[in-house]
C-alpha cells in the first residue's frame, strides 16, 4: 500500500488539504482519485495441509487508505469462489457480484475456491478414509478462519474492521468459524460482523427432508434411512441409488454428520457479534418463514445488535425473479439486497 505521507508530500492529495480530519475520514477519495477496483490472486494455507486459491478484490482507493474487508463463503456442493456450481443450469456469479458491490462501496473482499474445487487442493485420489478426512467439517470451518487470516495479511485491510458473509451452507460455516474469530482477547476482536445470506435457520437434516418431501416425495423414505445412517456412523452407506449419490457423496460422511445436525440458532445465540440476515421471499431451498424463523428468533434474543430483512421476489441466490417458475439463477444481484448489505456494513466497519 502506498504510504499516505508520501502521497501528501508529492501533492497527490492537495485538493483535500483544506478538509478537517473528520471530513477526510468521511470522504473515501471520491472526486480526488480514480474509482474502480483492483483484483489480486491469492493462495494460502487452509486446514490440514490444503492450499486454497482465491481472489482479493480491493477498492481502487485502498492504495491511499486502509479499507474494511469481508470474507465471502460459498454454499454447498462444488461451488467455486464466484458462486458458480457445475450442477446449476446457468452461471450464478453471486459471490463475484457481491464482491463487486462491496468494492464500489469501499469494502474489500476475499473469496476462495473451497477445498476440492477450482484451483484449490483437489480431492485426494486415495482411500475413502483419506477423502473423508480431507472433507471433514472441522477442516472446512478451519478454512474460513484461514481465509480471514489471509485477508489480514494484506496491508490495505483494516485489521479492526472485518466481517464474514456466508451464503446458504456457507452461512453455517461462518457461524461455526465466528465462534473462535469473534472472541474478544485483551479487549480486541479478530472479527467484527457477520452476514448470513439465505442461511438455514434450523438443522439441515430437517431442511433436506422438507426439500425432498416437496420435490421428490417417493425418495423420502430411503433418504431418511440414509441420513439416519450418516448421522449415527459418520459414513455414507455404499450402494445408494443414483439419485441420492449427488446429495450424499461417499467421501462426505464426516462432513454430513456434522452439518446435518448443526444447530444454527444455538450457534448464533452464543455470538455477541453484530449480525445481518438477508433472505429472499422467493427462496425455494431455504423457505421463508419455516426455515428461517428460528434463526430470526435467536437473533432477537441476543444482546448484540442484529437485523433480518426478507426481500420480496428474491431467490435463494439473491436475484430478482420474474414469477413463480423462475429459479432466480441468472442476472444481477437484486438491487435492494446490495443496497441493504452496503448500508449495514459501511457504518459497522467504518467504510
Amino acid at each position: 500500500m502506498i504510504g499516505r505521507r508520501a502521497l501528501v508530500a508529492t501533492g497527490v492529495l492537495t485538493p483535500l488539504a483544506a478538509y478537517s480530519q473528520s471530513a477526510w475520514a468521511q470522504s473515501p477519495w471520491k472526486g480526488y482519485y480514480s474509482t474502480g477496483m483492483q483484483k489480486r490472486a491469492v493462495r494460502f494455507a487452509g486446514s490440514d495441509g490444503a492450499t486454497l486459491a482465491g481472489t482479493l478484490l480491493l477498492p481502487r482507493w485502498s492504495e491511499l487508505q486502509k479499507v474494511p474487508g469481508v470474507v465471502l463463503i460459498a454454499g454447498s456442493g462444488p461451488t467455486d469462489r464466484d458462486g458458480n456450481n457445475p450442477l446449476a443450469p446457468e452461471r450464478i456469479d453471486l459471490l463475484k457480484l457481491i464482491a463487486e458491490r462491496l468494492a464500489e462501496a469501499g469494502i474489500a473482499s476475499l473469496r476462495y475456491d473451497k477445498r476440492g474445487v477450482g484451483a484449490s487442493t483437489q480431492r485426494p485420489a486415495g482411500a475413502l478414509e483419506e477423502q473423508e478426512r480431507f472433507f471433514a467439517w472441522d477442516n472446512s470451518v478451519g478454512d474460513v478462519a484461514a481465509a480471514h487470516g489471509e485477508l489480514l495479511q494484506h496491508d490495505e485491510i483494516k485489521s479492526y474492521a472485518t466481517a464474514l458473509l456466508g451464503h446458504s451452507e456457507g452461512g453455517l460455516l461462518a457461524l461455526a468459524a465466528a465462534k473462535e474469530l469473534g472472541a474478544t482477547a485483551r479487549g480486541n476482536r479478530k472479527l467484527h460482523g457477520l452476514v448470513l445470506a439465505a442461511t438455514p435457520g434450523r438443522p439441515l437434516a430437517e431442511i433436506v427432508r422438507a426439500q425432498i418431501a416437496r420435490n421428490a416425495p417417493s425418495l423420502l423414505e430411503t433418504a431418511d434411512r440414509t441420513m439416519a445412517a450418516v448421522m449415527a456412523t459418520g459414513h455414507v452407506p455404499a450402494g445408494l441409488p443414483r439419485e441420492q449419490q449427488t446429495l450424499f457423496p461417499r467421501y462426505a460422511g464426516p462432513f454430513l454428520q456434522s452439518v446435518l445436525s448443526f444447530d444454527p440458532p444455538q450457534a448464533l445465540a452464543g455470538l455477541d457479534l453484530a449480525c445481518l440476515m438477508l433472505q429472499g421471499a422467493a427462496d425455494r431451498q431455504v423457505v421463508p418463514m419455516e426455515d428461517v424463523q428460528p434463526l430470526i428468533d435467536a437473533l432477537g434474543r441476543r444482546g448484540a445488535s442484529g437485523e433480518a430483512v426478507i426481500f420480496p421476489a428474491v431467490s435463494h441466490n439473491l436475484k430478482l425473479v420474474s414469477g413463480p417458475t423462475d429459479p432466480g439463477f441468472a442476472g444481477p444481484l437484486a438491487p435492494a439486497v446490495g443496497d441493504k448489505l452496503v448500508s449495514w456494513l459501511r457504518p459497522l466497519l467504518g467504510a
